[in-house]
């Protein structure tokens, strides 16, 4: 069967660069509680050779290794929390353009006609709720406004 991951030579350079980012972090962070690398191995449960590798950004370790260096760091922070949901902007600005489609309404001519059509139109609470996510999206995504000059 054919190997499917892709070669860390093939990753993008952006993404290479945060791991020797965090690289460098993890280092910074062993040296400021004044650990050597073994005893960092010895709390991960990984080998000496692969506590250096982690500390070279060598994108073949495995990713728990990496995530095990952090929660040594700090154990109340969640990898998670950077890609929760309500931070993923691409997916917000998704669903806000598919719950705010284009949408004309006919002018009413009477008030009788202008009265039928609210009735009609009364938003019902499914309607209400993605609308609100909706809003909440929009706010989010939309960036900060500039105070007037």
């Amino acid at each position: 069967m054919p190997r499917q991951n892709t070669p860390p030579s093939d990753y993008p350079q952006a993404v290479l660069q945060q791991i020797e980012l965090l690289a460098r972090n993890i280092v910074i962070a062993r040296k400021r509680r004044g650990e050597t690398q073994a005893q960092w191995a010895r709390k991960l449960g990984v080998s000496l050779p692969t506590m250096a590798r982690i500390e070279r950004g060598d994108p073949s370790v495995a990713m728990a290794s990496y995530v095990m260096c952090l929660w040594l760091v700090n154990q109340a922070a969640g990898l998670a929390d950077l890609i929760a949901p309500q931070k993923d902007l691409a997916a917000l600005e998704r669903e806000l353009s598919r719950v705010s489609g284009p949408r004309k309404a006919a002018r009413p001519r009477t008030a009788q006609e202008g009265a039928q059509a609210l009735r009609a139109c009364a938003p019902s609470p499914r309607t209400v709720r993605n609308a609100n996510a909706a809003g909440l999206a929009a706010l989010m995504a939309a960036p900060p406004a500039e105070p007037p000059a």
